[in-house]
């Protein structure tokens, strides 16, 4: 591990995603803090070099021809920076999306704007948005963006797609047969041909709420090809089965490999994997399964005796009381070359602490506190939120839909009013090996520990683990050990940037620091 020197950073600033790597260097995204909806936003782009110390910070401007715009992304697509914005433009109740190229030296935004796409804006608070995604190939660029809900009019979007210079190749404004209140995109992709695909979420009614009991919603594939004049709509089900988390990738062969997770019992816990194939032009499925897991990897974690009633569950087959996992967030669908996956999930949830704390007034010399006579206080009601990032499960899937094996590593991190600022992990595909890099307790690892405690990271008393995980699924999780002059690391700034190595982002001391990572 090395990091690199020392950098300021400006107040109320943070960093928010590495845009892209150049032979020569990184590029790094820099937005203000924005204290209310109504603060004006700014964005900076910085760029560093290999030697790991940032040459150039330039803030972008975001206006134009004395009107503000709003920042909508940063992206490095086929060598080129561009800067996207958008414009609310209240008398025709549109909002528009421009691009602007980025000098690649000077980091300055070139002074032509192009307008690529637009949408309904009733006003400022209402008013469609954007989202960027890009093919595998790097040949094909999707912009999405979402119409105003209206109360019981059908969902309704809109995409471009524009080609590796940046050239619109064909778009297309979609009125679907549901309303907007019981419909709800999750995720969307553009395949090297151009062809976009849609996976949406169909609520059998307007709470667009997950319950336990009988599933209250689907999910739903909606394809666009041969330049949107092919339309299709699969519905994704598992009979007698919650599917409690799904996404999807293209594979190398065209078609789309889901893989997702199921529960028996409700919504927001999971009892194994769910995996199939799918031809978007024939609709064909292929090796379609699901697979339970087993019993020690649900329990793994528990107390003895709620192991015990867990055992008496299962073998009176009662569903209710069964072993699942709870709150697991599907992160990533890695696939693999012979037509398998690994889904990596993490344990993640928010709790809401209530509570009052009682004000008394400074008394004076008199006893008396200035401005009124007698005693006198208030009770003020505060909320913390606390942040719950813990363990990281990992699911090998078999290219038949079978599972190969299961791994969890154990990580325990609870933060306060924070976002989960340090907590979480970073990744990375290391030969036949996946690394997970986070923070963690000094205590935990501390060979004078005198007892079997875990102590849980609150943002004290960091240190670095890496946890490394081979081809069988087996752990070996390690300190890790620097002279790095007091840096907290920031996991969700990290990014895998070559095939044995990982971009560090870390703060310290009122600035920031950047990393590398090698593996060997």
């Amino acid at each position: 591990m090395k990091w690199g020197p020392l950098s300021p950073e400006p107040n109320n600033t943070t960093a928010t995603k590495v845009v892209g790597l150049t032979p020569d260097g990184y590029y790094l995204l820099r937005q203000k803090v924005l204290q209310s909806p109504s603060a004006r936003p700014r964005a900076w782009v910085e760029f560093a070099n290999k030697e790991l110390k940032v040459l150039r910070s330039e803030e972008l401007e975001l206006k134009y021809k004395g009107k503000q715009r709003d920042f909508e992304d940063l992206i490095y697509y086929n060598g080129q920076l561009y800067l996207l914005t958008s414009f609310n433009n209240t008398a025709h109740k549109k909002n528009y999306l421009f691009r602007q190229k980025v000098s690649s030296r000077g980091l300055t935004a070139s002074k032509s704007l192009k307008m690529i796409a637009e949408t309904e804006a009733r006003n400022k608070e209402v008013e469609g948005s954007f989202a960027v995604e890009i093919s595998k190939d790097s040949t094909h660029l999707l912009v999405y963006h979402d119409l105003p809900f209206e109360k019981n009019n059908p969902a309704r979007f809109g995409f471009h797609v524009f080609d590796q210079n940046f050239e619109l190749v064909w778009e297309k404004e979609v009125i679907l047969p549901y309303p907007d209140n019981q419909f709800t995109v999750e995720e969307y992709r553009v395949d090297d041909q151009g062809n976009v695909f849609l996976l949406g979420v169909l609520y059998t009614d307007e709470a667009k709420f997950r319950r336990r009991g009988n599933p209250t919603y689907r999910y739903v594939l909606l394809s666009y090809l041969n330049n949107g004049n092919e339309e299709d709509e699969i519905q994704i089900d598992l009979p007698g089965k919650f599917i409690t988390d799904l996404t999807f990738r293209v594979g190398n062969d065209g078609n789309l490999v889901f893989a997702g997770f199921y529960s028996e019992k409700g919504s927001y816990s999971i009892k194994g994997s769910y995996f199939f194939h799918l031809n978007p032009y024939d609709r064909s499925l292929l090796y379609r399964n699901h697979a339970p897991f087993d019993f020690d990897f649900l329990t793994a974690f528990m107390r003895r005796k709620d192991k015990v009633r867990a055992l008496q569950a299962e073998q009176n087959k009662d569903r209710r009381r069964s072993p699942e996992l709870y709150n697991y967030s599907l992160d990533r669908l890695i696939l693999r070359s012979d037509g398998g996956a690994v889904l990596i999930a993490e344990q993640f949830y928010i709790e809401r602490e209530s509570y009052y704390r009682d004000y008394y007034p400074y008394y004076g010399y008199y006893g008396y506190p200035y401005g009124y006579y007698g005693n006198y206080y208030r009770n003020n009601r505060e909320v913390d939120y606390l942040y719950n990032y813990n363990d990281i499960i990992v699911v090998n899937i078999r290219p038949d839909g079978n599972l190969q094996w299961t791994a969890r590593i154990p990580k325990w991190q609870e933060t306060r009013n924070d976002g989960g600022y340090y907590s979480s992990y970073a990744m990375s595909i290391v030969r036949d090996k996946l690394y997970f890099l986070f923070n963690d307790d000094a205590r935990n690892f501390d060979p004078k520990r005198k007892n079997d405690r875990i102590y849980k990271y609150t943002g004290r008393n960091e240190m670095m683990v890496l946890a490394e995980m081979n081809l069988k699924g087996e752990v070996q999780i390690h300190p890790v050990i620097t002279n790095d002059g007091g840096v907290t690391l920031r996991p969700k700034m990290c990014k895998q940037t070559g095939l044995r190595e990982m971009l560090l982002f870390g703060e310290a001391n009122r600035g920031f620091r950047l990393g590398k990572l090698s593996f060997d």
